[in-house]
């Protein structure tokens, strides 16, 4: 590439982000890294009727917690500062007075309510108003007066906005990364709105002269951004700037169904679709982060929604998915959402963790839970390499171990069946056994038991089920001997004892 790649995550403030939104700026991380430049998030909150405070706050921290905090961006590394639009409102009118005078651009005094007529008449037509070349110069804009009369207008405070001349009779033939050759006819095309009489640009002017000062390379963004692409080719086309290469992403859709995936979809279905936890007067939206999710596993997860690296391979670290990043790799068809299988890369990143870190991180549930039995650092750690394979997030420890902190209260009842009438006494003689055992780890108290058991010629579904009954409530858990260990000497015949006098 002969130049530094420079790309953008530009979210507008206007509540929490999509997930939709992460993988957007996850593929703008990783293809900058891959390329050795910079990824800068800039803030686009020129529409400051849909403004929500705590948006801004809330997309850095998401970041922030997801591994992928941008390179510049507000009050950071502000080498084409400023980052937040609202602060570069002075820069933007200077462009469209340019549009204007090189008659890019026109000054449009339509009023809504004469706009609401035109489409209501080209309804009841049956046609679809659009505001184009077929009628710019029926309506009221400045393609109809001079410039005297449409300067004495402004000056006398009347309403206006600037439209984009779209050129007739053209048919753009443009590139992009992902898709291919698309093509548009500009005669379908309409005159976006580019500037407010109120001094603030619309999203159109305001991305691309921001995109251009900021030295943006590669335009990586949303399939829902497509139909703009024309437009914006044109606006770099009517300034004499070199446009930068663009590359539409496919959409993440619905588990069920067809179209986008939206937050109803995770409120039916039980999954977030925010990163972070999202409060309003509302109620409040969970998050990835709250629900137990590692950042890794979220990032992997929506990595491989609409990318692979043409292989089997699932697992990848951050830095395994920069070194393997390939835009040309992206899928043209939107990916469907599968929250089971992101659940699935949660285990699997829950498994790579180191058991000392999950050990604190279950230590911290421990602090809000009642047990009767503690135990030690090491001996914590100890539990959760027993208890994780079968856990998908760190919140589920307690389930999986209760029974090494509490005894049985009750038993399952399904369990019972086991329970015959010779089982008390084998479970006395078991704990005669348990008593002679002086070395009391796993493997030796598992030797001694099973060598008691063929030397009586007892099944070993006779000893091993009600064992476990006993200790646990239930036939689950980990190898029985690994809890026997853990539990200690005294806590085993004690629960024992226990359930020969319940059941």
């Amino acid at each position: 590439m002969s130049k530094q790649v420079r790309v953008r995550f530009a979210p507008s403030p206007t509540g929490p982000l999509h997930i939709g939104g992460v993988r957007t700026a996850l593929f703008n991380y990783l293809f900058a890294k891959k390329n050795n430049g910079v990824f800068y998030l800039r803030i686009e909150d020129t529409d400051q009727t849909r403004f929500v405070p705590g948006a801004e706050a809330y997309i850095m921290e998401a970041l922030e917690w997801l591994g992928i905090a941008p390179d510049e961006t507000v009050g950071k590394n502000e080498k084409f500062g400023p980052y937040r639009q609202s602060d570069r409102k002075a820069i933007y009118q200077n462009y469209a007075d340019d549009l204007i005078q090189n008659g890019w651009a026109y000054y449009a005094f339509d009023t809504s309510d004469a706009l609401d007529a035109h489409r209501k008449q080209h309804e009841a037509d049956g046609k679809t108003f659009i505001y184009n070349h077929h009628n710019r110069e029926k309506l009221d804009t400045s393609l109809v007066g001079s410039k005297e009369e449409t300067a004495e207008r402004i000056a006398n405070g009347e309403h206006y906005v600037i439209r984009f001349k779209t050129p007739v009779n053209e048919t753009l033939v443009l590139q992009d990364i992902i898709r291919g050759e698309v093509r548009f006819d500009t005669n379908l095309l309409d005159d976006k709105v580019l500037f407010k009489s109120d001094g603030m640009p619309t999203y159109h002017l305001a991305n691309i002269v921001d995109d251009h000062l900021m030295e943006t390379s590669h335009v990586i963004r949303g399939e829902e951004w497509l139909p703009s692409m024309p437009l914006h080719v044109l606006l770099y086309r009517a300034f004499g700037w070199e446009a930068p290469e663009f590359a539409h992403l496919p959409l993440i859709l619905k588990p069920v169904g067809n179209g986008k995936l939206s937050k109803r979809d995770g409120d039916k279905l039980g999954f977030p679709v925010f990163p972070l936890e999202w409060k309003t007067e509302e109620g409040v939206s969970s998050g990835y982060r709250e629900k137990g999710f590692f950042p890794e596993a979220v990032i992997n997860f929506l990595a491989l929604l609409g990318w692979n690296d043409g292989t089997d391979k699932e697992l990848f670290s951050l830095e395994e998915l920069v070194a393997a990043f390939d835009l040309n790799r992206v899928h043209k068809s939107g990916a469907k959402f599968d929250p089971e299988k992101n659940k699935w890369f949660n285990h699997q990143h829950l498994m790579m963790q180191n058991d000392t870190d999950l050990a604190e991180n279950f230590a911290g549930i421990l602090e809000t839970k009642e047990y009767a039995k503690s135990y030690s650092f090491i001996e914590l750690t100890r539990i959760v390499s027993l208890i994780k394979e079968r856990a998908h997030f760190v919140s589920e420890f307690w389930e999986l171990s209760d029974f090494f902190f509490l005894a049985p209260t009750s038993y399952d009842e399904k369990a019972t069946k086991n329970w015959k009438e010779e089982t008390p006494k084998l479970m006395h003689d078991l704990i005669s056994v348990l008593h002679t055992i002086e070395d009391f780890s796993s493997q030796n108290i598992e030797t001694i038991v099973k060598e008691w058991m063929i030397t009586n010629e007892i099944g070993m579904g006779k000893v091993m089920q009600p064992f476990r009954l006993s200790l646990v409530g239930a036939l689950k858990g980990p190898h029985l001997f690994d809890i026997v260990e853990i539990i200690g000497k005294e806590e085993t015949t004690s629960r024992i004892k226990k359930a020969i006098a319940s059941l």
